[in-house]
């Protein structure tokens, strides 16, 4: 019997098939069997790659198991466009549109929230692919109801603009527009950063588990933060 703890490529999407493959590069190999878990790519030089388009939590024991042996690289792709079709259940695009949701490289910490200290792990690297989208969907009564039904039903990479590695700890001060000795709290850091609060409480709780800042006291209710 198969130990296999991986979906395999059922559920795939073309997104994800296309960053495999591109990843794991000429002379690479895809859906390769390592200590009981499924690598989706082994590099020639022997790096493990995973892409993974949602939360990393699930990622934890087979990137453990992964970095014990050798070298992980974790692919994230982020929206930067996203176009949508729409099809009738005959296959006939029915309309297309583009999405008003635009992503940044900020939407790692929504991947990241789960697996805070993910990025620890020796020999981890985690790259952003900034990429735009086309997302077929199909309108077949079965998707959830806040899409009126439509089921989503491919995934596929329409463009690849940049990647952005995110190697050691420090990599991550990319996000700390302050200088060493500076104090903020999450009102002054989205503010500078010129992103949402919420997000920039979720940046901060990721980065504070990652030991790239610290909580070095209050300003009333609000924590006051500093580069670790």
């Amino acid at each position: 019997m198969s130990t296999r703890k991986t979906i395999g490529t059922k559920n795939e999407s073309s997104l994800h098939r296309s960053l495999k493959f591109q990843y794991a590069g000429s002379g690479g190999k895809t859906e390769a069997e390592v200590g009981g878990f499924v690598a989706d790519g082994i590099r020639k030089d022997g790096e493990y790659i995973e892409v993974q388009t949602g939360s990393f939590g699930p990622l934890r024991k087979k990137v453990k198991e992964f970095a014990a042996i050798g070298k992980v690289r974790i692919i994230h792709p982020i929206a930067v466009t996203k176009k949508i079709e729409v099809y009738n259940i005959e296959e006939k695009l029915l309309y297309r549109r583009k999405s008003p949701l635009h992503g940044t490289p900020w939407d790692i910490f929504n991947a990241l929230l789960h697996a805070p200290q993910l990025p620890l792990i020796r020999g981890v690297t985690i790259e952003i692919a900034m990429v735009d989208i086309t997302e077929k969907r199909v309108k077949d009564g079965k998707g959830a109801w806040r899409r009126k039904g439509i089921s989503i039903k491919d995934k596929e990479l329409s463009a690849f603009h940049e990647s952005i590695l995110l190697s050691k700890p420090k990599d991550y001060l990319r996000f700390i527009p302050f200088k060493k000795e500076e104090k903020f709290t999450v009102s002054s850091h989205a503010e500078k950063t010129g992103i949402k609060r919420w997000m920039s409480q979720r940046a901060l709780y990721v980065l504070m588990k990652m030991n790239v800042i610290k909580r070095v006291g209050k300003e009333g209710n609000a924590w006051v933060y500093a580069r670790g």
